[in-house]
């Protein structure tokens, strides 16, 4: 009989080169989608520069844009359960950006 609850048959073995492991810095999430796809192009906005470039594309399916979404609400209010509220302000402090399609800024 198969144990479907050993931890050992979960497991995913996930590699992280040195070069993404330094990360990439943004200040700016713009998220489109259609009807099979979620699209997130994370920005680098810097102050006073009319020009900002995309440094990173993630296409997601609706549903693993749904699990990030609870995995960063998760993540969020754990974060501010030891740190305190994270403060927003109101505007964002960027511009408004519209590129076209359904959008929404993060």
């Amino acid at each position: 009989m198969e144990d479907n609850n050993n931890p050992q048959q979960n497991q995913i073995n996930i590699e992280l080169s040195e070069e993404v492991a330094e990360g990439i810095y943004c200040n700016l999430a713009i998220i489109t989608h259609s009807h099979a796809e979620f699209v997130v192009d994370f920005v680098k906005l810097m102050p006073g520069t009319p020009k900002a470039k995309v440094k990173s594309r993630i296409i997601l399916t609706p549903e693993h844009a749904k699990r990030l979404l609870k995995a960063l609400q998760d993540n969020i209010r754990k974060f501010e359960s030891l740190h305190g509220p994270i403060k927003e302000s109101p505007d964002g402090g960027l511009p408004p950006f519209t590129m076209g399609g359904p959008t929404a800024q993060a």
